[in-house]
């Protein structure tokens, strides 16, 4: 079974043609797609198209690019909230993008930080984007993660090429009275 695991499917561009699309991709053996919301405006959109197809899941969350745009902005709340919904199989796509730099740093990784502890509250998984930030992402990540989970993880930071594991050494579980 083939996934298209991110598509924009409600686009201005392609949601003229999305009844078009979604016949292609079937015909090209594609069973699921997982429509990406990228902006709290587009958020139900996304998830309309999704309750109105079997074959189309979900997800909620705000881009980078939006970061700084207090209308576009989810907060940890209303992730949680909307997360709940059972068409809503993912949070994102959120990150950090240094290389349009559409959003200051600072706001980027404020809302990633919202984006990552709302996935560990819902326990969905995280849809990152990450454009010449890969040390800032892994830092990010990790610190969220050993907060919420007390365990440092394996993460090690990319030069570009993304993130290689490395080797995981037994990490000290804090034991909670």
């Amino acid at each position: 079974m083939l996934i298209d695991s991110h598509c924009h499917l409600d686009y201005p561009a392609l949601a003229k043609d999305r009844m078009g699309i979604m016949a292609r991709a079937k015909a090209a053996g594609v069973a699921r797609m997982v429509n990406i919301s990228t902006t709290r405006t587009d958020a139900d959109a996304v998830r309309t198209t999704a309750e109105a197809h079997d074959e189309v899941f979900c997800t909620v969350g705000t881009h980078p690019h939006e970061a700084s745009k207090a209308q576009e902005e989810f907060s940890f709340e209303q992730l949680a909230a909307r997360a709940k919904h059972p068409k809503v199989i993912g949070i994102g796509e959120t990150g950090l993008d240094y290389f349009y730099n559409h959003a200051p740093h600072e706001a980027q990784q404020e809302s990633f930080r919202i984006h990552i502890r709302a996935a560990l509250e819902a326990g969905l998984p995280l849809i990152v984007h990450s454009r010449q930030a890969e040390e800032d992402t892994a830092r990010i990540l990790r610190e969220e993660m050993e907060a919420a989970t007390r365990v440092p993880l394996p993460l090690r930071e990319g030069s570009g090429e993304g993130f290689a594991p490395q080797e995981h050494k037994p990490a000290l579980v804090e034991e909670t009275p």
